[in-house]
């Protein structure tokens, strides 16, 4: 009876930690590191997680990057729609207790769980991308959107017939907000008598508008009846929705974001009505952070990747450029320069 009791507790044990784990979020890297002395990099992604088509893929380019170059063992979780914050909390702690390092979260929906996670592990390095948080052993990593978001707005602005453009946001945060400002106002810098219409697809704390693509494409498809020719759609995975509704409009253009979209094997089959993406290289943030750890310097604080460093750019995937690229190059030189000064609100 002592020996199956014994065996009884060892398999309610395991029960349990599994269970922590899913609570935690689905991994898609199961391996929990070793101890050979090998670097191990944790990443909690936002909702979508690998495979998103746009912003976490984005991310999960430079940890990719990262692991072939430096040998490293990594672990990834995924956040998951209606969680609490008491989940991301947990996720990035199990990751700083698993030994990870550095723990990165990706996303702006994390800033509250590393600001209460991270100062608990001050020998860990946490990176944070898309907000700010004031602990010391944080790289902060954000980036410019409205500059690139403003060039995306030019380049709407030149192609559309009627002068009848979109913009899609997945949710009504700063964040996205700063997409939609730059937009508009490189779309009426380059034609002012064009109409810009702001549509978002769910607001405040309802985060589901980053991953709803049908919400994307009934909204794309609403605007497209209203004879809109151009629709930016910054809303994570709910813009492949859009991407799919405007391929069906003959005329029409869709701008995507955060990746090529136009090279993604899921969306590629629209590479001819996808005009360019905003990029926003998150990879290039993650890698950074990475390498940091790696040669024992540790990025912290912000690092800013504007356009002028690279930071945001615009695609010239199927040429769809090519023809007002001049017009594109004048408008960046002016914002690089100080020229233009670029709103983040509208």
């Amino acid at each position: 009876m002592r020996r199956v009791s014994k065996f009884s507790a060892a398999i309610a044990v395991t029960a349990a930690l599994a269970l922590t784990a899913t609570a935690c979020g689905e991994s898609s890297d199961e391996s929990s590191g070793s101890d050979d002395g090998k670097m191990k990099i944790g990443m909690a992604y936002d909702v979508g997680g690998r495979g998103d088509n746009s912003f976490n893929d984005s991310a999960a380019r430079g940890l990719d990057k990262a692991k072939a170059e430096f040998g490293a063992e990594t672990k990834e979780l995924t956040a998951k729609t209606g969680e609490s914050s008491a989940d991301r909390d947990q996720r990035l702690q199990s990751l700083a207790e698993g030994g990870y390092n550095p723990v990165i979260a990706i996303g702006f929906a994390y800033k509250e769980a590393v600001d209460k996670i991270a100062p608990k592990y001050p020998k860990v390095s946490f990176g944070l991308v898309d907000s700010v948080s004031d602990a010391k052993n944080v790289a902060n990593i954000v980036f410019t959107e409205e500059q690139g978001s403003y060039l995306a707005g030019v380049a709407a602005a030149l192609k559309s017939k009627d002068d009848k453009i979109g913009f899609i946001g997945g949710v009504d945060l700063p964040l996205i907000k700063k997409f939609a400002a730059g937009f508009r106002q490189g779309v009426l810098d380059t034609k002012p008598k064009a109409t810009v219409q702001i549509q978002y697809l769910s607001t405040g704390s309802d985060l589901s508008g980053f991953g709803s693509p049908d919400k994307g494409k009934a909204a794309a498809k609403g605007m497209l009846d209203k004879g809109i020719d151009v629709i930016f759609a910054a809303a994570g995975g709910s813009g492949a929705g859009s991407i799919e509704a405007v391929a069906g409009k003959k005329g029409a253009w869709s701008i995507g974001v955060d990746s090529d979209q136009a090279k993604d094997p899921a969306l590629s089959k629209y590479a001819d009505t996808i005009l360019t993406s905003v990029v926003k290289n998150v990879d290039s943030g993650v890698f950074d952070l990475v390498k940091s750890v790696k040669d024992g310097k540790p990025l912290t604080g912000t690092q800013t990747y504007s356009l002028a460093k690279g930071g945001v750019s615009l695609t010239p995937t199927g040429d769809h450029l090519k023809d007002i690229q001049t017009q594109l190059d004048e408008a960046k030189k002016k914002i690089v320069d100080g020229t233009i000064t670029v709103k983040t609100t509208t």
